[in-house]
């Protein structure tokens, strides 16, 4: 399994987690995917901080508009009806509780819900950016994020790293499977057929709890 492959398993299993009518906002990386696999049948209103509702997915190579990105950056299209503000609104707009779900990548996290994504020490920080308001603005919180970053584990006992936010996180999912946090730890709720509980567990500081109803990953 390559790194593009990677990417769009948990894009595409992410992407199943959004309902009819939630307002959605997607974190910078791989997150921003997530955009382009929608079900068709779902109607989202997807947000950015830099001040927009109504974002669609990524434009053809070759047909990109400069005055349309996210907060990323990153070249989008825009549905009809969209509509544009200030980056004092769109915060406002997250602050005040009006982002059903978000959709956010991580350096780490652990089995309490910390997560840890925007810095780590020593090296060039971009900044922070709208991640600790939707953390704690948006009433769902997904993390889309590669099991591991190479060798070295993401998800683990307690974050070492600073944190982002402190007991947040609902969700996890990698191309290994996903995850609830609880109150009792991380259960494994669906496995990719190409994994197995042990082989997760190998990849993971946490200890997970295997779910009861565990299932296969919708991909």
């Amino acid at each position: 399994m390559d790194k593009n492959q990677i990417r769009e398993i948990i894009a595409k299993r992410s992407a199943k987690e959004l309902k009819d009518g939630d307002v959605v906002n997607l974190g910078i990386g791989l997150p921003t995917l997530v955009a382009n696999y929608v079900p068709k049948n779902v109607h989202v209103i997807l947000q950015s901080e830099n001040g927009l509702l109504g974002m669609g997915g990524s434009p053809e190579q070759g047909k990109e508009d400069p005055t349309l990105i996210n907060a990323g950056g990153g070249f989008i299209t825009v549905l009809p009806g969209a509509s544009s503000f200030d980056s004092a609104t769109s915060f406002a707009i997250i602050r005040g509780g009006h982002v059903d779900v978000t959709i956010l990548g991580a350096l780490q996290v652990d089995e309490k819900g910390n997560l840890a994504n925007w810095m780590i020490p020593g090296k060039k920080t971009p900044g922070m950016g709208g991640a600790m308001d939707l953390l704690v603005g948006a009433r769902l919180v997904i993390l889309a994020m590669e099991h591991t970053a190479g060798d070295t584990k993401k998800i683990l006992k307690q974050c070492t790293l600073p944190l982002t936010a402190a007991g947040q996180v609902n969700k996890i999912i990698t191309e290994m499977g996903v995850m609830e946090i609880t109150p009792d730890g991380i259960v494994l709720k669906e496995i990719h057929p190409e994994f197995t509980i042990e082989q997760i567990q190998h990849a993971t500081e946490a200890e997970l709890i295997v779910g009861e109803d565990l299932k296969q990953m919708a991909v």
